[in-house]
């Protein structure tokens, strides 16, 4: 009995799973990134409201991480400047008013990496789709032959 895969060119069928395979693995990697960039705009969005919050409210309490899942309840001693991490272990201490316009300027950003990241996702996977059907259809048109050959 000869196989399905005997019926097309095998080169074609391993060619076309090589491109599924590949695009998975991109699919995966997108997706992994969609989800770090919103937890990114999330995490800004926090620290603007905290930001703004601890700035109407002199006498609040903040939790303040400290390792191992453990927080303390600290008073902030100046609730007028923040110090932003701006990435490669650079941090500024800016106003309270600069480090919300510089986070919401980061949320914008984000923003529209995610809308990008999020078209290269679906270009993607329409592509996927695409080898997907190429790729039965070798398949079926294998079995057809088969069927066909076994009939005769």
């Amino acid at each position: 009995m000869v196989s399905d895969v005997d019926q097309v060119d095998p080169r074609e069928i391993q060619t076309l799973q090589v491109y599924l395979n590949e695009y998975a693995q991109q699919i995966e990697i997108l997706t992994q990134q969609l989800s770090m960039i919103e937890q990114q705009r999330i995490e800004a969005a926090a620290a603007i409201e905290t930001l703004l919050a601890v700035r109407e409210n002199a006498e609040a309490t903040v939790l303040l991480p400290i390792g191992g899942g453990a927080l303390l309840r600290v008073k902030v001693l100046d609730t007028g400047h923040a110090i932003v991490n701006l990435g490669a272990d650079v941090s500024v201490e800016w106003s309270t008013e600069d480090a919300v316009k510089y986070l919401e300027g980061r949320i914008t950003e984000l923003e529209a990496l995610e809308k990008k990241v999020a078209g290269s996702l679906e270009q993607l996977q329409a592509r996927a789709t695409e080898v997907s059907r190429r790729l039965e259809a070798a398949y079926g048109a294998a079995r057809q032959a088969q069927a066909g050959r076994g009939g005769s």
